[in-house]
């Protein structure tokens, strides 16, 4: 059905428009989002006829909107925008569902990742509610599919998540728990550190992340251009998990041990010598206190060189107590406000303390559907921040572990990258 562009209004539920204060947290995640630096969730996939999603690939887009509008009306996050100068405060505002579900062009799935890199490039636009859903037929086949962004002032990856399950509808069966071997599932209880001990592992982290020198000069870091590279993965989690548990290690483990395979190719393919290790930002959920965003980070050293299996132990070994340490430390002591996130956003561009982003968000365990079309595929795409040109996302969804690889293109050799990722993973597997 063609798309009338027919705006659906959404009332307030309250009345009444509120103007808090963003946290501090919030507002360092506003300061990072720039031209050429978009600090986003984003999630694509695939759909299923069904619902809104005809049975040759047409959609209603009315039907669609419709449905979605008693849904974001018990998500004040999807009401509400930015207001204000050098510190904002959030201004309950309707969004206006023409625009922020929106019918594209029809994608092939090959398209679907171009289409993702460009929209890494795209700022939303901060006068409106901070996030869209994009909605595409497909060329090569009867279904739909769809692109989901989130701002990260409103969410981290594990509650833009949760925004995203409550926009589609789970079946009967469905329900939240994390596949066995997610690192999410794992919540250690790290013995309380004394408050000088606190601040002195916090003033050498920040030291550290500041004037680190750990990587040389390489194709991994560096300005980057306009022209960025997305590809999809994904695989069986129950296989990833089984082979990670005989090895004493973690999903989590398996997916930085593919993703070493992926650097390495990255560092190949570039004409550059492999060193033994790579070490690289991964984020650590935290204890939620109705937080929309609580994250720390933990500091992996990828190994390069060694044969896969062996690659996964060693990086299991790190992990264990890494987890511990950053949820100990909290939140990136420069991400805790915007004066920080701002000096951190100037010196980054010259880090050399980590050479590439892995993330990792757990998903429902069933399949999802939007409008009555199934969900049967979901990827993530990390940000690319700071000078860092390589980042590895991975969401669990319905039994699979599925994975973006997100690449500056003009640096990166994006199909180098994804092909050895892809064959790691599938060995991981095994």
């Amino acid at each position: 059905m063609a798309d009338n562009r027919r705006t659906t209004q959404i009332v307030e539920s309250t009345g009444q428009s509120v103007a808090p204060k963003l946290r501090p947290v919030d507002e360092a995640n506003l300061v990072l989002d720039r031209p050429g630096q978009v600090n986003v969730f984003l999630a694509a996939g695939l759909l299923s006829p069904g619902g809104f999603v005809g049975p040759r690939g047409d959609v209603d887009m009315i039907a669609l909107r419709s449905h979605l509008v008693p849904k974001i009306s018990q998500i004040p996050a999807l009401r509400q925008v930015p207001v204000g100068g050098r510190r904002h405060h959030w201004v309950s505002r309707e969004p206006d569902l023409d625009h922020h579900v929106r019918l594209e062009s029809p994608l092939a799935e090959s398209e679907l990742e171009r289409r993702c890199g460009r929209l890494m490039t795209e700022r939303l636009p901060w006068d409106r509610p901070l996030w869209e859903l994009l909605i595409a037929r497909r060329r090569d086949d009867d279904g739909a599919a769809f692109i989901v962004r989130i701002h990260h002032a409103i969410a981290d990856g594990i509650a833009a998540a949760d925004i995203v399950r409550r926009l589609l509808d789970s079946s009967p069966t469905a329900g939240r728990a994390l596949p066995s071997g997610h690192p999410a599932t794992v919540h250690d209880d790290p013995r309380p550190s004394s408050p000088l001990t606190h601040a002195a592992s916090a003033t050498r982290r920040t030291v550290a992340t500041l004037v680190a020198r750990g990587i040389r000069e390489t194709v991994l870091l560096g300005l980057r251009s306009a022209h960025h590279g997305v590809s999809f993965v994904d695989v069986d989690l129950a296989d990833v998990a089984a082979h990670a548990r005989g090895r004493g290690a973690s999903v989590n483990d398996s997916l930085l041990a593919a993703a070493a395979g992926g650097y390495r190719a990255a560092l190949i393919a570039a004409g550059e010598e492999v060193p033994p290790e790579l070490p690289v930002s991964v984020p650590v959920a935290l204890p939620r206190r109705n937080e929309a965003n609580a994250v720390g980070v933990m500091l992996v050293r990828l190994p390069l060189r060694e044969p896969l299996d062996e690659r996964l132990e060693r990086i299991a070994a790190q992990t264990r107590t890494a987890k511990i340490a950053a949820r100990a430390q909290g939140t990136l002591e420069l991400m805790r406000g915007p004066w920080g996130a701002r000096l951190m956003n100037g010196l980054a561009q010259r880090q050399h303390l980590v050479g590439g982003f892995v993330t990792n968000v757990p998903g429902p365990v069933c399949p999802l559907n939007l409008a009555g079309a199934t969900v049967t595929h979901v990827w993530p795409v990390a940000v690319l921040a700071a000078n860092v040109r390589v980042g590895i996302a991975a969401v669990s969804y319905a039994g699979r572990l599925s994975c973006g690889i997100h690449v500056d293109s003009d640096f990166i050799d994006c199909t180098a990258v994804a092909e050895a990722f892809d064959r790691d993973l599938r060995l991981l597997s095994q």
